[in-house]
């Protein structure tokens, strides 16, 4: 995480819908806006969110009217996508009906919010020929909102995993956000095993009669010593038949995309050489690679934590476009007091 001025949005309030186990929480509390409402239908993620933040997540978002949420200034959250059923008759809001998307839709149409943050998969961009996004972004616009999306990927802005995600940030037609941009990558320079810990109790180790080093790996690996770090994942073997999971990384290089799901022996992490032995990511250095801090209390049981931080958000990439956000707002605080 990146050190935030907490008095930019002081007084501001968020409400974090499918809110997983609190990535934009941790964003948004880093800027020092409050949480009013978390919704989260997963109870093992309910846990451990409320582990973290002595908040419990209402349930299914489905099941809860509009009315009953409290007002805010910032709605924020990762949906599911799901495809969306087009008549060809309507447009925008109306053609959400039926999705978890609506649901984002319908509290917005009633509390009217300054600023949404989403987040979702880089294939949302393509997702059934890209009708998916285009009828989020008209549903938006219905709603009176100017709407900004850019794929960002984690390894530009300080955390060592691969990770494309569409970011999209709405500000209501009240607040003018032709400034708006999303930030730039940082680039600074950071391999995975700066995150790494020592020993690990919980990593599983891979021992295989069917492993298959890079020919060239011997030549690589003493490049690293005197080249700047690579921000990127960089195989140098494989297991089997080097299929999803089967793949072995070189630490000086990037994690690949953590994973909730996933097969193959490495899944949901991928596998490392580190200290001479094959072997997973812990859940504490799954955490970091995701940007979540040292005092994150991790599920106790691994095969949720797991899955709940393949699930979620890159803290650092929210933080970097909640600066920009705050730039915007900034502007908007100044006008009205100069009005």
């Amino acid at each position: 995480m990146i050190q935030a001025d907490k008095s930019i949005l002081e007084g501001y309030s968020f409400i974090d819908l499918f809110a997983g186990i609190g990535g934009f929480h941790l964003a948004l509390d880093s800027f020092g806006v409050k949480c009013v409402f978390a919704s989260e239908w997963d109870k093992h993620a309910a846990f451990t969110y409320e582990a973290n933040f002595g908040i419990k997540p209402h349930g299914d978002i489905t099941e809860i009217s509009e009315l009953d949420i409290p007002a805010h200034d910032i709605l924020c959250g990762g949906f599911p996508c799901q495809a969306f059923s087009i008549s060809g008759k309507q447009k925008g809001f109306e053609d959400t009906r039926g999705t978890l998307f609506f649901e984002i839709a319908r509290i917005v149409s009633h509390h009217k919010p300054k600023v949404l943050l989403l987040e979702n998969v880089k294939n949302l961009t393509k997702h059934d020929d890209s009708k998916t996004l285009k009828t989020i972004i008209s549903s938006l616009e219905e709603l009176e909102y100017s709407v900004h999306y850019k794929v960002l990927n984690s390894s530009h802005f300080g955390l060592p995993q691969n990770r494309e995600r569409i970011y999209i940030v709405a500000f209501h037609s009240s607040i003018n956000s032709n400034t708006f941009s999303f930030p730039a990558p940082t680039n600074e320079p950071i391999s995975l095993h700066q995150i790494l810990e020592d020993e690990p109790i919980n990593a599983k180790i891979i021992k295989r009669d069917d492993i298959e080093m890079n020919s060239t790996y011997a030549t690589k690996s003493s490049l690293f010593d005197d080249v700047e770090l690579l921000n990127k994942p960089i195989q140098i073997g494989k297991v089997n038949k080097g299929g999803q999971g089967e793949r072995i990384y070189h630490v000086m290089g990037h994690a690949i995309t953590l994973s909730a799901y996933g097969g193959g022996i490495g899944s949901k992490t991928g596998i490392y050489q580190i200290n001479n032995k094959l072997r997973k990511l812990s859940p504490r250095e799954c955490a970091r690679v995701q940007g979540f801090p040292e005092s994150f209390i991790t599920n106790p049981a691994d095969t949720q934590a797991y899955k709940q931080f393949g699930n979620s958000v890159s803290v650092n990439v929210l933080q970097y476009i909640l600066l920009e956000i705050t730039k915007v707002l900034t502007i908007q605080e100044k006008d009205k007091a100069y009005a």
